[in-house]
């Protein structure tokens, strides 16, 4: 996932890894088709490593459509976005990956 863009463009220093939070879970809750997006923690570590102002310009995720265990939840499903390190991005293409 390219974070460049929408966390660089007319932003203030200050909002950017908040920003790229935000954009995480816009982009997992598109992809997914669920409102409920959690991220998991060692993402939140890895945006947040270098600071408020300077957010990894791209990253790679593993998003998982789960079944959510809570009765009174208003929805059945949830996404959970990990971190999946990666060393090089050249070349990386989608790969949908079974249970594991």
């Amino acid at each position: 996932m390219n974070d460049k863009k929408p966390t660089s463009a007319n932003r203030g220093f200050k909002k950017r890894a908040p920003r790229a939070i935000k954009e995480i879970r816009k982009f997992a809750e598109k992809m997914m088709g669920t409102p409920d997006v959690r991220i998991d923690i060692r993402l939140n570590k890895h945006i947040w490593s270098q600071g408020i102002r300077h957010v990894p310009h791209r990253l790679r995720v593993r998003l998982a459509r789960k079944r959510n265990e809570d009765e009174d939840s208003t929805h059945r499903l949830y996404t959970l976005v990990t971190h999946a390190p990666c060393g090089d991005f050249k070349g990386k293409q989608t790969l949908n990956v079974d249970n594991e």
